[in-house]
């Protein structure tokens, strides 16, 4: 059996991980022994632009940022060929089956090419970790670590100048990382998606913890929007998968906020800084063993199915599960960290 490999969407800690998790695995145990690598997601698919994946191309990268393959937002089905063009590549290549690292756009897209009798496993990869059919995807564990370490730098100097400040994470339609490293970090205001907020409420927050002597943190997810607002904050377009290209709404809330309260206020947006560095230990683990089970679940042909995360235990489920819904933040773990807002 021969199994491309491709990462696609948004990259993530742990990429690498996972595909080593593969590769190894395969070799090791010899249920399979030929792997190659799409270069640049979907992309590499349809363009049929392949790279060899053996022992010696993965070496070490458990522990390297990004992935060693190349990713893009490439939509297989948005004048690229489709069904017949990745047919074609499987074909001429002798591929077999494809396994598929990727989040709700890279899932959608291997489930349409399932239904139409394309062997494809995959492998949930989010930041965001809003993929409702697994508890937690890699790379949301080193997002939060890296959020919560840049909120705690932001407080001191806010703190030097009696500031407030607001940081801008990542969380297009839930407020998970928002939540833990807002959480994490003592934050006094934590607006998420799942929670249309009023300035009110936000300076309510803010004058509160400011009247204690505090320089007020205020950690936004870049999709959240003012009860006032339609749609969450977007200024730059949409990408290839019909999206709005999501970020600034920190620094609307900036003025309004220094505007309303008199409190000399900042905003930062982390961005892709949550995306890149090193796994945390707990990410690189969590990629290895669903490498690993990808794996088996390919040699299995439980084509269609993507492997998840539940409890402790790995296993797998329909692409239907991912995708069906967002596992959004619920309101009671909502109302337990307001309880500690202002």
């Amino acid at each position: 059996m021969k199994i491309g490999i491709l990462t696609s969407g948004g990259d993530a800690p742990g990429l690498n991980a996972v595909i080593r998790g593969i590769v190894y695995t395969g070799i090791a145990t010899q249920k399979c022994e030929e792997f190659v690598g799409f270069r640049s997601g979907w992309k590499g698919v349809v363009d049929g632009d392949l790279m060899p994946l053996g022992r010696h191309e993965i070496k070490g990268i458990h522990k390297q940022g990004g992935t060693i393959l190349g990713t893009s937002r490439t939509n297989p089905f948005d004048g690229n060929g489709g069904v017949d063009r990745i047919n074609q590549v499987m074909r001429e290549n002798d591929i077999d089956a494809i396994i598929a690292i990727g989040g709700e756009g890279t899932l959608a897209a291997a489930k349409r090419l399932t239904d139409a009798g394309i062997n494809i496993v995959g492998v949930p990869k989010t930041v965001d970790n809003d993929l409702s059919a697994t508890d937690y995807t890699f790379g949301f564990d080193t997002a939060v670590q890296i959020a919560t370490d840049a909120m705690d730098r932001l407080r001191t100097t806010g703190d030097s100048h009696g500031r407030c400040m607001i940081a801008e994470v990542m969380g297009r339609h839930v407020g998970w990382i928002a939540l833990h490293s807002g959480m994490a970090a003592g934050a006094h205001a934590i607006l998420i998606p799942e929670q249309k907020t009023s300035v009110d409420q936000i300076i309510e927050w803010v004058s509160s913890a400011h009247d204690r002597g505090r320089a007020p943190l205020v950690v936004v997810a870049e999709g959240f929007a003012l009860d006032s607002m339609d749609d969450a904050h977007s200024e730059r377009g949409l990408d290839a998968f019909g999206r709005p290209r999501l970020g600034g709404i920190g620094e609307l809330l900036a003025p309004i906020i220094e505007d309303r309260t008199g409190i000399e206020t900042r905003a930062t947006t982390l961005g892709h800084i949550q995306r890149g560095g090193t796994p945390s230990a707990y990410d690189r683990v969590l990629a290895t063993r669903l490498g690993m089970a990808a794996l088996d679940a390919a040699i299995a042909g439980d084509w269609g199915h993507m492997v998840a995360l539940r409890g402790t235990e790995i296993l797998t489920v329909p692409f239907a599960d991912a995708l069906g819904q967002l596992k959004t933040v619920p309101q009671s773990r909502y109302d337990e960290a307001r309880i500690l807002f202002g």
